[in-house]
């Protein structure tokens, strides 16, 4: 087996342990003694029995008072508040694919931002019906650009994008009416469906929220996903490391959190001139060390091998280890309390966004013009920081693990192609992967997706379940703080093949792969769904058919609702960790675990217990494989 060793849950929080020390002697706060002082949590809330939609209230429901004042039910109420979740969830993602999109559209040949994949953009431009001969790129990048912007407002027509599916599954789209329309158009239906005295009828809430789910994933996430491939570049296998043992106690450390690849892009460009490096040593320091956590460190990762400091619960530790210069955010998931954790330490917290202003922080407003300066301007300022250090507080666990990263739709093409005595298709085609799944070599694949949440114990629900189904010869795709949960532990070193079954370690050897591949950040889910549709017309079979499910067993954003009724609205069964607040309505719960089959061919499973979780997607996969005779 060789001396492959994963890094345990154990060790983790162990090293967590040592850093809330370091807090607590300068009386740090940290999320561990707020999750304290929240629990238990409120009961109405994580039923979904509660509404507050409008003034009359807020009314709860009980045994004793079964309908809200308006005469609304438990079940209209609990169908409206997983429409408003989805609803921001939704907004969410495909704004950040709308900054994208601005962001291309400010591209120029002499600007911060270039087109460094030309030929995505000519694919891209071609299957949404645009000439391209003779034309300028920068000239076309705008064009596709503005386009991609209409799409979020205009008035007829449904998402480009969804031509990509199988036409089977564009047909129960338009059959059941969730074939999404422009982007805003869903997000502000979904809250008007959702406003008092309109919509209390669980099918049509729960339609809606489909729908809406489908316009981020097959939309406003396809998009930031594609257009940031144009300008940063398609992401193709590359190493890199990840725990907190990538910060370099004599460097200079800048860690970039949030979502948004154009700040970190840009950070990354200004750490690597030669001119900044030589001012950090003559601050004290050997050079600069830029680490990530949460999406946007996926996409500085996959892209340029920068390594992941952490995943959504450590962003307070990079702060913690005392030797964290500054911490530079953009939008989502990020902790307000950073702000005052940030001030008990030498730690800048500077934030970058409108969208995502908060108290103790510096704030420097970043966008496509005056990128190149920001972001000079903010390396200057850590390396000022330096020398503010107290080294009584320093404290880097010795604690990482080597990953492979950025396996986009079109690495995995290129890398399954030898796995089997296939020709090898110039296009790219996925038949090598069906050959291995339809010989027995692989069982199927999971899609690992979304979050920590401190209703379980960090990582180890992502760690735990990854490491049964690669043993079971089913690959796992992974993404978001998924993704780095299987990169700190080392699942994503091709040496841990050693512990796979055979048929995976057979086709890792064969490939070069690691058994979890990394395929980006949470927007990036938006691979996989081009990834399942590439399989069934290779195969022949309905998305619903393959071998293959989502799980999130850790999610916690409304973000994370709006993936999952994607995902399942794309024929792809997913499995949660943690209830989505509906349980307090009998329909609302069996029309997502069952009823929604009959509208979509897929439904989510719950279940809180993780050795009966990663039991039922295995128990699936098989139930797909049999009905397939495979």
């Amino acid at each position: 087996m060789g001396n492959f060793k994963l890094t345990t849950v154990e060790e983790f929080e162990a090293a967590t342990a040592r850093l809330l020390e370091t807090g607590a002697k300068v009386g740090a706060d940290a999320w561990q003694f707020r999750v304290k002082n929240q629990t238990p949590h409120c009961k109405f809330g994580e039923t979904g029995v509660c509404c507050k939609i409008c003034a009359m209230g807020p009314c709860r429901i009980t045994p004793k008072a079964p309908k809200g004042i308006c005469g609304c039910d438990v079940h209209g109420i609990v169908g409206r508040n997983y429409l408003k979740f989805t609803a921001g969830g939704s907004a969410t993602h495909s704004d950040h694919g709308r900054e994208i999109c601005h962001t291309l559209y400010e591209s120029a040949a002499d600007g911060n931002y270039k087109v460094k994949d030309p030929e995505k953009l000519l694919r891209i431009a071609k299957e949404w019906g645009v000439e391209t001969e003779g034309k300028d790129i920068y000239d076309l990048a705008h064009e596709i650009a503005e386009m991609g912007m209409m799409e979020y407002g205009k008035p007829f027509g449904t998402q480009r994008f969804l031509k990509r599916a199988p036409k089977h599954t564009q047909e129960i789209w338009e059959r059941e009416e969730i074939a999404p329309r422009a982007i805003d158009r869903e997000v502000s239906c979904s809250l008007h469906m959702a406003h008092m005295g309109c919509s209390s009828k669980p099918e049509a809430l729960i339609r809606q929220s489909f729908r809406a789910g489908l316009s981020d994933g097959w939309g406003g996430s396809m998009m930031g996903t594609e257009f940031s491939d144009v300008l940063f570049g398609t992401p193709k296998p590359v190493d890199t490391e990840a725990n907190l043992g990538v910060m370099e106690v004599e460097n200079v450390n800048i860690v970039v959190h949030g979502h948004d690849p154009s700040l970190s892009e840009m950070i990354c460009e200004y750490a690597d001139d030669p001119e900044l490096i030589a001012y950090a040593k003559s601050k004290g320091a050997k050079g600069i060390t830029v680490s990530g956590v949460c999406c946007t460190s996926n996409e500085v990762a996959m892209r340029r091998g920068i390594p992941m400091a952490g995943n959504f619960l450590q962003q307070e530790n990079v702060v913690l280890t005392g030797a964290c210069e500054a911490i530079v955010v953009d939008v989502q998931c990020i902790f307000p309390a950073l702000g005052p954790l940030s001030k008990c330490f030498h730690t800048k917290f500077i934030t970058t966004s409108p969208i995502a202003q908060m108290p103790d922080s510096e704030f420097i407003r970043f966008n496509a013009h005056t990128a190149g300066e920001n972001a000079k301007a903010i390396v200057k300022a850590a390396i000022d920081n330096f020398e503010n250090r107290n080294p009584d507080l320093i404290y880097i666990p010795d604690m990482k693990q080597k990953a492979t990263v950025g396996y986009s739709v079109e690495a995995i093409v290129k890398v399954l192609d030898g796995v089997t005595n296939s020709q090898v298709d110039e296009t790219g085609t996925t038949k090598p992967l069906l050959e291995c799944i339809t010989s027995g070599v692989l069982r199927g694949a999971v899609a690992m997706v979304g979050c920590n949440n401190p209703k379980i114990r960090p990582d180890l629900a992502h760690i735990e379940l990854m490491k049964k189904l690669i043993a079971n010869d089913i690959v796992v795709i992974a993404s978001g703080c998924a993704a780095q949960a299987a990169a700190k532990a080392g699942l994503m070193d091709k040496a841990a093949k050693d512990i796979c079954g055979a048929g995976l370690k057979r086709v890792c050897e064969l490939a070069d792969i690691p058994p979890v591949l990394h395929m980006g950040s949470c927007v990036d889910i938006s691979r996989m769904m081009i990834l399942a549709s590439e399989l069934a017309k290779d195969s022949g079979l309905n998305i619903s058919q393959l071998p293959v499910v989502g799980c999130a067993p850790e999610w916690m954003s409304e973000k994370a609702v709006s993936i999952g009724n994607y995902v399942v609205s794309t024929g792809i069964d997913t499995f949660l960790g943690v209830d989505p607040y509906v349980s307090g309505s009998s329909e609302v719960a069996e029309l997502l675990t069952s009823g929604v089959r009959e509208w979509v061919e897929a439904a989510y499973t719950v279940e809180k217990d993780i050795d009966k979780l990663v039991d039922a997607m295995i128990d699936r996969i098989e139930e797909k494989r049999a009905a397939l005779g495979i």
